[in-house]
């Protein structure tokens, strides 16, 4: 009797065995499925975007608004989520390193090329999949404070020669207006005092308390400081005058031929499905032609401009020459 039972014991055991076994397959067969479905069904859940760059500046402001269209768009929450630090290669690592399923993306500007460029970062755009771009920043500028003495290039310029390395100008290493100052430098032939004292916001905060003298950033976002009195420009690194600050003159009006515009792209770690990046990018392209969008973006004097992904890897390529030249001849 003893025997039996045993035997039945053991029978039922091994059958739980073979139908444990079995529903392990049939999740593993599911799963696989599911990761197919998942892509066709995309997004099925929160979208995570890393912005590697503190609250306040212009990186996360342009993040958020349109972060908010593409939640539309795509039907989910996207969550914006700062990760400064180290020029921003914290953040961008951050998503490098994480799962290629489109939950995570990471949204920047040209400085990802600068931080390669200058061995911040032992990776590059190449080594993520590319969702495109949706606004472009014409307004690279230089500010100082309304008590300044320097009024324009000229008087700066002049300043720089007759005392090289003393004239302090704010920074980020590794960051854009990293390389705006060293192409400057080149072009007038001078000399500056460049003080890393970190994000916009803190930029902002020392050209205000007269920390610093010079402070290179977009002039949408420090005009309500130039309208209060407290800070004037000197002029933007563009081709041609803003519409929305027709005041303001070129640096190659007043002598200093450079010119550098700021992209803002959207890019997944690599390996997430095709599929995946095309819809978003298809959001991002709709979001781009919303005229709510464009008008929202109009008040900080940027554009709405959309890049495809093979458009924006063909921008990536073109500047990464032409920063790298220019890397080279401050070097000389």
């Amino acid at each position: 009797m003893k025997n039996n039972i045993r035997k039945l014991i053991m029978m039922g055991f091994l059958l739980l065995v073979i139908l444990v076994m079995a529903a392990c397959n049939s999740n593993n067969e599911n799963g696989e499925a599911g990761a197919d479905s998942s892509s066709g069904d995309y997004p099925n859940k929160p979208i995570q975007v890393v912005v590697p760059a503190g609250a306040g500046g212009d990186t996360d402001r342009n993040t958020r608004i349109t972060a908010e269209y593409l939640s539309e768009e795509l039907g989910t929450d996207v969550v914006v989520s700062n990760v400064n630090g180290a020029g921003g290669t914290v953040g961008t690592k951050q998503v490098l390193d994480a799962n290629s399923d489109g939950y995570t993306v990471l949204a920047f500007h040209n400085s990802l090329i600068i931080n390669s460029l200058l061995e911040l970062a032992d990776f590059s755009y190449e080594d993520y999949q590319l969702a495109g771009a949706s606004i472009q920043d014409l307004g690279n500028a230089f500010i100082v404070h309304a008590e300044s003495e320097y009024t324009d290039l000229e008087s700066l310029i002049e300043a720089a020669k007759e005392n090289p390395g003393e004239i302090s100008i704010a920074t980020e290493t590794g960051a854009f207006t990293h390389l705006q100052l060293l192409a400057f430098q080149e072009a007038t032939g001078t000399q500056f005092n460049i003080v890393d004292v970190g994000g916009a916001a803190e930029k902002v905060k020392a050209l205000l308390g007269k920390q610093i003298d010079i402070v290179p950033t977009q002039l949408g976002l420090v005009q309500e400081y130039i309208k209060s009195g407290d800070f004037k420009a000197l002029g933007i690194m563009a081709d041609e005058r803003l519409e929305g600050a027709p005041d303001v003159p070129t640096f190659k009006e007043e002598g200093v031929d450079i010119s550098f515009d700021k992209f803002f792209f959207w890019a997944f770690p690599k390996d997430t499905p095709e599929e995946v990046v095309e819809k978003f990018s298809s959001a991002l392209e709709n979001v781009s032609n919303n005229p709510d969008f464009k008008a929202e973006l109009d008040p900080h004097l940027v554009n709405s401009d959309y890049m495809s992904p093979e458009d924006l890897q063909a921008h990536f390529e073109s500047l990464t020459e032409e920063y790298k030249a220019l890397h080279e001849n401050s070097n000389n």
